[in-house]
């Protein structure tokens, strides 16, 4: 579902169902590959890497941009997906559809004869059950939220074995967006939750749960994982009888892929160096000439291009809203002067030149800049100005410095915060620490400390009113370019929410953004829909709910002996730089 925004038991197996042909498999189109059909070469392993290691392998309860499930199925399985050319949905797992005159209500029929990876066909059941299991609110899933509109849910009822109804509440113009959503199959998840409820369901797919007991919808298996080393998969074999390249060849063209766990985003580089990862850390200027530096010097044969495009990513500092267990903290870290002091304390010129080499721009919204049509050109920002942040301050009755040269109330306590960030990703560390730097100038302590990332997701997405943290330096990616405002992020109940995790609004502004928020999700009239965008995009930033830093620009590197890419023209940070399944080793 690209609408939401991410950070990523024994089964019984159902018997594999009898051969059914698939009459009408999907066929990717030439077009999104630079290289014909007819040369792609079959066989390898496309070699990833990440930072941080895996959470979970139950795609209910992962919040990660990067997880087991995503690389199954994201991308390769759902009712519909978007052409890069024209940015319009074509019918995907769906063979055809039909629309309501109200734009509501959307009938898909099925392609008859897809099959899971342990053979077990593809039905409408699958879509249903997967639907019931992401709106339980106790299954905890951070896709829940995309499937409800103002309190009110979006339906999936089955039709037929192979025909599906799809109600909104409203008119939703991200709906197709949000029907890109992946299929679990009803024999492993439905079996679960109609015998123990969430909880049953919850408790699936953990980290020891073995890797042929996983079964997929998309193109890809798990295979193998070795937690903090690699995770491997092989190709669904099932995914190609309804998959088709443009000579009517079965995808993918790959035999697997696998992701190697680095301790660093040092590591990472070092590896594609290396020649032992395929796809480049290529994010800020000294990594883009490192690898230019061994293209040139022969020891590496890769392809790099720079400036590709604005990125579809954010990095922001979000403090804490429901911290009952620290009263004044509290009540300081929802002032919006002390956040809009913050806003003048983060360095993003700074940011941008030390940590991306130059190549990337501050940020000052939530709209990512490949987006930039949603912000306004008189959007209110919060520059780098320590004497303004200073000023803002002493408005809260910070005006004297202690000893040590740290602003105090007229109490004597100390304007201090703990600040933290996912250890290992080298650039969220520098620029948390410019920030720290720039923090102290002004009289403001802030307590630095790295942890291990999913530590960090945990304390980001817990509710209540007594979260364990101060500040957290982190990103988001995933959204859709359609309504580019996050379905878990904006609503006051959404899953992440996360400067306010209560379920409910405590600011008037947060009224004001959610109010914004449905009217644009219901406004067919693009240019109607980018105001309401720009208007959402300025009263955040008034609110400052989260301090948002800077960004690189989109850049991509890959190694040579990968095939495959997308035209040149059609690369962008939204869509990428490859589909995977269209990929090959030479």
């Amino acid at each position: 579902m690209r609408t939401l925004l991410t950070l990523s038991s024994a089964l019984v197996l159902g018997a594999a169902s009898a051969q059914t042909k698939v009459d009408k498999p999907f066929v990717w189109p030439a077009a999104w590959s630079d290289t014909p059909a007819q040369q792609a070469k079959r066989g390898g392993e496309l070699r990833g890497s990440q930072i941080s290691d895996f959470k979970t392998f139950n795609p209910f309860t992962s919040a990660e941009a990067d997880s087991i499930p995503t690389i199954m199925a994201t991308g390769t399985s759902g009712l519909v997906r978007q052409d890069p050319r024209t940015d319009e949905f074509l019918p995907y797992m769906a063979e055809s559809f039909t629309a309501s005159k109200d734009g509501r209500t959307y009938t898909f029929t099925l392609r008859k004869g897809m099959k899971f990876s342990d053979g077990v066909e593809i039905t409408a059941d699958d879509f249903v059950t997967t639907w019931k299991l992401h709106t339980d609110e106790k299954v905890g899933s951070q896709a829940r939220d995309g499937f409800f509109i103002e309190d009110k849910p979006v339906t999936v009822k089955k039709l037929g074995k192979y025909q599906l109804q799809v109600t909104f509440p409203s008119q939703d113009v991200t709906a197709f967006a949000k029907l890109t959503f992946e299929p679990w199959p009803d024999h492993v998840w439905g079996k679960a939750y109609r015998s123990g409820g969430a909880a049953a369901v919850k408790a699936l797919y953990a980290l020891n749960t073995p890797a042929k007991n996983i079964v997929s919808p998309g193109a890809w298996v798990l295979s193998g994982y070795r937690p903090g080393e690699r995770a491997s998969f092989v190709k669904n074999k099932y995914w190609g009888e309804w998959n088709k390249d443009s000579a009517g060849g079965a995808l993918p063209y790959l035999n697997g892929q696998s992701v190697r766990i680095v301790e660093d985003t040092n590591s990472d580089l070092a590896a594609f160096l290396a020649g032992q990862t395929d796809v480049g850390p290529a994010t800020k200027a000294d990594n883009l000439a490192q690898i230019k530096k061994a293209i040139d010097a022969g020891s590496l044969k890769a392809t790099l291009l720079p400036n590709v495009s604005p990125n579809a990513t954010s990095s922001w500092i979000v403090f804490n809203w429901n911290k009952a267990d620290d009263p004044k903290k509290q009540e300081l870290f929802r002032n919006g002067k002390f956040r809009q002091a913050m806003s003048h304390l983060a360095n993003r010129d700074a940011m941008v030149q030390l940590v991306f080499g130059g190549l990337g721009a501050p940020v000052y919204s939530s709209v990512y800049p490949i987006f930039s049509n949603f912000i306004p050109k008189d959007l209110p920002t919060y520059k780098y100005n320590v004497q303004a942040a200073q000023k803002l301050l002493a408005e809260l009755g910070y005006t004297k410095k202690d000893t040590d040269g740290y602003l105090v109330n007229a109490s004597g306590e100390r304007l201090e915060f703990d600040l933290t960030t996912n250890a290992g990703n080298n650039e969220r560390e520098q620029m948390a620490q410019i920030f720290a730097d720039e923090a102290k100038k002004a009289g403001v302590k802030v307590n630095f400390n790295p942890i291990d990332f999913n530590k960090l997701v945990d304390s980001l997405t817990a509710s209540g009113d007594k979260r364990p943290f101060d500040a957290i330096l982190l990103g988001l990616s995933g959204g859709d370019n359609i309504w580019p405002f996050g379905s878990n992020v904006v609503p006051c109940d959404g899953g992440l929410h996360f400067w306010n995790m209560s379920g409910k609004c405590i600011a008037p502004e947060e009224e004001q953004m959610q109010k914004l928020y449905f009217q644009g999700l219901k406004e067919s009239d693009p240019a109607k829909r980018r105001a309401l965008g720009q208007q959402l995009a300025s009263v955040e930033s008034k609110l400052q709910p989260v301090v948002y830093l800077a960004g690189p620009v989109y850049n991509v590197a890959y190694n040579n002996r990968v095939g495959g890419a997308m035209p040149r023209k059609l690369m962008n940070s939204y869509y990428g730089s490859r589909f995977t399944v269209l990929s090959f080793i030479k």
